[in-house]
C-alpha cells in the first residue's frame, strides 16, 4: 500500500506532532456553587467531588485553581427557601450574601474572569426562571426588568461577564441596553443561546435546590429534537449584542456546537453540564470506567466539535493532571 496511515500514529512523539485538537486550562471556566454559610462547605450528592462551598473556602478554591492556571469562575447561589419569593427579589439586593461575595471575590483576585448567572430561578419560589402568572404561564416581557436589575446589580460587583441563562425572548438587548444606560459597556454577555429542555441538569437543580416547584421548563427552554431553532435563537443574540454564543447541555448537542461555530464569528461556549460530569463520576466510582481517561475524551470531543470555551466542572481536575 502506498498510503499507510498508520505511519502516522506509530509512536507518541509521532501522534503528538499531528494532534488537531488541543487542550489547555485557557479553554475553562468553572463553575462553583456558593452558600451563605460563609465556611461552610456541602458535598453535592449527585455530583461526587463537587462541594457546596462558603466565601472563605471557595477563596481558597479559587486561589488554587488560578496556581494551576484555570482563570475563569462562573458562581452560582445557593439560596435558602427563606430567601425566595415570586418576584426574585434577592437577586438585586446589594446586601445579599450572593452579590457581596462576588464583590470580595473580584477585589480579592481582580485578574480571574468571573461570570455570574441571570434567571430567576435560584431566587424564585416558583423554581423558575421567569415570572409564574395566576394562570402558571412563565411570562417574558415582565420578567425583563427582573432580569434587567439582576444584572445590573452583579455589574455593580465588578465581574467580567452576565451570563443570561433564562431563555426568555429578548432579554440580551433588554440586559446590553441596561449594562449600557449604567456605564457597563466592558462588561460582556456570555449568551445561554441554545439552551435546551435536557434531562442533564437534574444535578445542578440538586446542587441549588432550584427545580421548579410546578410544570416544567419546556414552554422557554428549546425542545431537544431541533437544531435549525438554535440558529434563530443565536441570530437574535447576535443582533442583541451577545459577546458569546453558549450551547448547553454539551456532550449530547455536539452537532449544535458545529453548527453555531460554522455559521457565526462570536466565540462559542458549551456548558459541559451537571449530568455528563455526574455519569463519568458515578461510573469512575463503580469502576466501569478510566475517570482520567473518560474526562479527557468528552471535553476534547467538545473542544473538537467547535467550542472555544468549556463550561466544566472537570477543570480543577484536568489542570490538576496536566500540572502533575
Amino acid at each position: 500500500m502506498f498510503i499507510r496511515p498508520r505511519r502516522n500514529r506509530k509512536s507518541a512523539a509521532i501522534r503528538d506532532l499531528v494532534q488537531e485538537t488541543h487542550l489547555s486550562t485557557n479553554d475553562f471556566i468553572y463553575p462553583l456553587f456558593l452558600l451563605e454559610d460563609q465556611s461552610g462547605s456541602v458535598p453535592v450528592a449527585s455530583m461526587p467531588g463537587i462541594n457546596r462551598l462558603g466565601l472563605e473556602p471557595m477563596l481558597k478554591e479559587i486561589e488554587e485553581c488560578l496556581k494551576l492556571g484555570v482563570k475563569a469562575f462562573d458562581i452560582f447561589p445557593v439560596v435558602d427557601e427563606k430567601h425566595k419569593d415570586k418576584m426574585a427579589t434577592k437577586s438585586y439586593d446589594s446586601n445579599f450574601f450572593y452579590l457581596k461575595a462576588l464583590r470580595e471575590i473580584k477585589e480579592k483576585f481582580p485578574g480571574a474572569a468571573i461570570m455570574t448567572d441571570v434567571a430567576m430561578d435560584p431566587y424564585s419560589s416558583d423554581g423558575h426562571d421567569g415570572i409564574v402568572n395566576d394562570r402558571g404561564e412563565i411570562v417574558n416581557d415582565e420578567t425583563l426588568d427582573i432580569l434587567g436589575k439582576m444584572a445590573l446589580a452583579q455589574a455593580e460587583t465588578g465581574i467580567d461577564t452576565i451570563g443570561p441563562s433564562d431563555m426568555m425572548d429578548g432579554r440580551v438587548g433588554y440586559i446590553r441596553d441596561v449594562l449600557d444606560e449604567n456605564g457597563f459597556t466592558n462588561v460582556s454577555i456570555m449568551s445561554y443561546s441554545a439552551k435546551y429542555a435536557s434531562a442533564f441538569y437534574g444535578p445542578f437543580r440538586d446542587a441549588l435546590d432550584s427545580a421548579p416547584k410546578s410544570g416544567d421548563k419546556k414552554t422557554y427552554q428549546m425542545n431537544p429534537a431541533n437544531q435549525r431553532e438554535a440558529l434563530i435563537e443565536a441570530d437574535l443574540d447576535v443582533d442583541e449584542g451577545a459577546d458569546f454564543l453558549m450551547v448547553k447541555p454539551a456532550l449530547a448537542y455536539l452537532d449544535v456546537i458545529k453548527l453555531l461555530k460554522d455559521n457565526y464569528a462570536q466565540p462559542i461556549a458549551a456548558y459541559n453540564v451537571s449530568g455528563e460530569y455526574a455519569m463519568v463520576a458515578a461510573a469512575a466510582e463503580k469502576g466501569w470506567l478510566n475517570k482520567e481517561a473518560t474526562m479527557h475524551e468528552m471535553l476534547l470531543s467538545i473542544k473538537r466539535a467547535g467550542a472555544d470555551v468549556i463550561l466544566t466542572y472537570f477543570a480543577k481536575e484536568w489542570a490538576k493532571l496536566k500540572n502533575s
